[in-house]
């Protein structure tokens, strides 16, 4: 069976500075018509940072949709067209302060493809210079650095809530050991 699902129309709800709702009409493999709500976003990277003593930089921040402080991987948007692999340089620097020598990609993921366009992409990042933290307008986090197998351990007892950090904790520890 085919299990496309054909967009014959397009309404738009919401555009605004993250992302843009719309209600798209469709028809479904068995001919009859739907509708799918869909929250279009440019994607993200996230950048899992591993010092020569195994050693992670992780964030804490507080986000409002969870309402929880969480522990995460350094991450952010991208802009419109953003190379992705300048962004999670970008990225890591800005909230860090450390700027990567080099990344090295880990995959891409849909972070909620239900109903959302978000893909993030995870790189690892093993060698970095310390040049400064420089946080956009408005954000607030703290840095703090996790040994990975600490970090890997609470994955494991659902102590990390972030799906990004999850798979970035453990993809780094199947390739790092």
């Amino acid at each position: 069976m085919d299990l496309k699902e054909n967009i014959v129309g397009t309404k738009d709800i919401f555009d605004g500075f993250l992302f843009k709702i719309m209600v798209h009409d469709i028809v479904l493999p068995d001919g009859t018509r739907g509708n799918r709500e869909i929250v279009k976003h440019n994607g993200g990277v996230g950048i899992i940072a591993v010092t020569p003593e195994r050693d992670v930089f992780m964030v804490t921040q507080y986000r409002i949709a969870a309402d929880e402080i969480l522990l995460e991987i350094p991450a952010g948007r991208l802009e419109k067209d953003e190379n992705p692999y300048n962004a999670a340089k970008r990225e890591l620097e800005e909230e860090t302060g450390y700027r990567a020598k080099e990344l090295i990609p880990l995959g891409e993921y849909y972070a909620t493809p239900g109903y959302c366009t978000e893909k993030l992409m995870i790189y690892l990042a093993t060698e970095f210079e310390f040049k400064g933290q420089h946080l956009d307008e408005g954000e607030f986090l703290n840095v703090s650095k996790i040994p990975l197998d600490d970090l890997y351990e609470m994955v494991m007892q659902n102590k990390i809530h972030d799906c990004k950090t999850a798979i970035a904790v453990l993809k780094a520890k199947a390739i790092l050991g």
